[in-house]
């Protein structure tokens, strides 16, 4: 079980470094009492596997947070060499920008005085930070570089885990799918609907399908959306997007979008993505 701890300075970015985490298909927990990462630790171990990448955001909690957050760490690795703490920091000009901005105050600042409370909590994490095995300097990143930094350092396996996509075909008169990205009209082709003995069947069909793609404007359109595809999903990855949801749509979503719902799956299928694919409306009239 790989076993990351999240800590760092306030206001450094640690909440956007766990939504990274959980990209990565880590089973995150934030905000945890430091007295509880061992029980986390062997909550996982009795899991059976069912937990293998476990990420917990650690925030200081008064005076007692080193002594307690130590303890836990030293009974960890105890037990494993797989775990490591990741600490985030950031120069005190930036931190004071960001709390300004948010108008929050700093847990360990008194109502006016951040900039004490940030050097206060320096000098508090300073033994934690010697122990990090992976230090990141927020100071002058995006969430764009961020996201690469920790993508970099704690993606493992396949690279088909970077990036998901969904393809869906829809009708238009059931609406378009809210969570879509790329929304592609295949209304102006041959509509299958209007054959008597293809009304009732859908684009899962073979005859449906010969019947949508024997049109010199249905196979140009096809080549034009491989060609945008494959041109955007490695400009999408490279973005850091992690998950794109594609839809197709035609009047009814049973004929003419399943069609090219499944023609699109299949050319990407074996393609470094992970492709999923789903027909929204095929069984609504």
């Amino acid at each position: 079980m790989k076993f990351v701890i999240v800590t760092g300075m306030s206001g450094s970015g640690k909440s956007e470094v766990m939504s990274i985490f959980e990209d990565l298909g880590y089973y995150c927990i934030d905000n945890l009492p430091p007295e509880l990462i061992s029980k986390i630790y062997e909550l996982g171990l009795q899991s059976q596997g069912t937990l293998e990448k476990v990420a917990i955001g650690i925030d200081i909690r008064g005076y007692k947070f080193v002594q307690s957050l130590q303890a836990s760490l030293d009974f960890i690795e105890s037990q494993t060499n797989n775990s490591e703490i990741l600490f985030l920091d950031c120069s005190n000009e930036v931190l004071v920008r960001r709390y300004k901005m948010t108008r929050r105050r700093h847990p360990l600042s008194n109502e006016d005085n951040i900039i004490n409370g940030i050097q206060k909590e320096r000098d508090i994490l300073l033994p934690i930070k010697r122990k990090a095995k992976k230090t990141i300097d927020t100071t002058n990143m995006t969430v764009k570089d961020l996201r690469k930094s920790i993508m970099d350092a704690f993606h493992t396996g396949n690279k088909k885990n970077n990036l998901t996509v969904s393809i869906t075909s829809f009708g238009f008169k059931h609406g378009i799918p809210m969570d879509a990205d790329l929304v592609f009209d295949v209304r102006f082709l041959p509509n299958p609907y209007y054959i008597p003995e293809l009304k009732e069947k859908t684009g899962d069909d073979e005859i449906v399908r010969n019947y949508v793609m024997d049109s010199e404007a249905s196979r140009e359109f096809l080549e034009k959306l491989y060609d945008m595809i494959g041109f955007l999903l490695p400009h999408y990855e490279k973005e850091g997007k992690t998950h794109l949801v594609i839809a197709i749509g035609c009047t009814g979503g049973r004929h003419r979008s399943v069609t090219f719902a499944n023609l699109i799956y299949k050319k990407f299928a074996d393609s470094q993505y992970k492709i999923f694919k789903k027909h929204r409306d095929i069984t609504l009239h």
